[in-house]
């Protein structure tokens, strides 16, 4: 009875919901937009006040600041609640395509990615509210500003408040099928610099050591490196090599690759082949370095046993809201990938339904709303509500 309450209160609230997420999705907040994504954060702040939350913001000169919100209940367990409030459009984006609905779209640069699902967590948890649930110990809702750039520097803030926390859910969009995710890749990404001898490439060439074809013969041996694990992927996907002129054997060489895998065992296979490899280049006399690049490095989302339980509580409410929930892996690294490392079971994909990110044609299904709004307060109730019952459960 409560769920359907819950979905209840929220179908009456979807046009405050539209009317909220259109201010949201009319301001740019470009990673590189410090004053928009502030201005995100703004409007985010008032709105977490609005319901109870005390608003903690972390100052960045670089970036736009982070939000850390709090509320506590009368009950027993801590919930964390995550989303990025950084999209990848250029300042003008929102007044070029202001946010619309065409039938059951609403389009909008940053809708499905994601703030339709910051918004709907400050909703589901006023949807607790309307019926009289507060029976958790504390939610936490913490909106990062930097989430689709590199540098990062909201890293260790996330994994700091996701070691207080006794299970994380995290906004970003479901999947374009209505999949929530419980698996995501973790990624590595290498830069590869070949130093080789340069010459005159007419009159002594084989005095010269050419950087340029080793490095196109260690290409096309790593891309042989691709599912040496299943799930396990290798891209490069930059190559700069030599100078201006086609008349000198190049010296130098330079390329950068993706790795990813869903374990950590997967990636570190994988890295110790990669570093193997890179050790025998094809070109005798040539020096090969690898450098990880640490700042762009995202751990993976491995699917415990804990997060299984979790999908499967996430499940059960589904069904008492009257639909079939499903969960995936994915490729794509989130913030996900930070809560999981930390040991916290953690779940993605909790946002309403939505796809073709970073795109003209992004949006989110305006039907899923409702529901997946309820899910999320859903799930929090059982999850709170049962204790340490709800690890108890299993994958239907």
């Amino acid at each position: 009875m409560t769920y359907q309450a819950i979905l209840r209160y929220l179908e009456n609230c979807l046009d405050s919901y539209l009317a909220d997420l259109q201010s949201l999705v009319a301001i740019d907040s470009g990673s590189q937009y410090k004053a928009g994504v502030d201005a995100v954060n703004d409007r985010l702040t008032g709105l977490l006040v609005q319901t109870g939350f005390t608003v903690s913001r972390y100052p960045q000169p670089e970036a736009g600041d982070n939000l850390l919100a709090k509320l506590k209940g009368r009950g027993q367990g801590r919930i964390l609640l995550v989303g990025h409030t950084d999209t990848v459009y250029p300042v003008g984006t929102a007044a070029r395509r202001p946010m619309t609905i065409q039938g059951d779209k609403v389009l909008g640069p940053g809708t499905c990615d994601m703030k339709a699902g910051l918004l709907s967590g400050i909703y589901a948890v006023r949807a607790l509210q309307a019926v009289g649930f507060d029976g958790f110990g504390e939610i936490a809702y913490l909106a990062v500003s930097d989430e689709e750039t590199d540098p990062r520097f909201s890293t260790d803030l996330i994994r700091a408040a996701s070691r207080e926390a006794d299970a994380v859910l995290v906004l970003e969009a479901a999947r374009e099928n209505g999949d929530i995710v419980s698996a995501r890749k973790g990624v590595r990404w290498y830069t590869i610099e070949v130093f080789g001898k340069a010459a005159h490439a007419g009159v002594e060439p084989e005095k010269g050591r050419s950087a340029v074809l080793a490095l196109a013969g260690l290409v096309t041996t790593i891309d042989r490196l691709n599912g040496l694990r299943p799930g396990v992927t290798l891209n490069t996907g930059y190559i700069h090599g030599g100078g201006d002129y086609p008349s000198i054997v190049a010296d130098y060489a330079k390329a950068r690759v993706d790795l990813r895998g869903f374990s950590r065992q997967d990636m570190d296979e994988a890295e110790a082949a990669l570093r193997q490899l890179l050790a025998d280049p094809p070109v005798p006399g040539v020096q090969v370095k690898i450098t990880l690049e640490e700042s762009s490095a995202f751990p993976p989302m491995e699917r415990t046993p804990e997060t299984a339980a979790l999908e499967a509580a996430a499940c059960a409410v589904a069904r008492e809201l009257g639909f079939t929930l499903r969960s995936t892996a994915t490729g794509g690294a989130s913030d996900a990938c930070l809560a999981s490392a930390e040991g916290i079971p953690t779940l993605d994909g909790l946002g309403p339904v939505g796809g073709l990110d970073h795109s003209p044609d992004e949006y989110i299904r305006l039907s899923s709303i409702a529901p997946r709004t309820a899910l999320l307060a859903g799930l929090i109730i059982r999850m709170t509500a049962e204790g340490e019952r709800w690890k108890d459960g299993r994958p239907d």
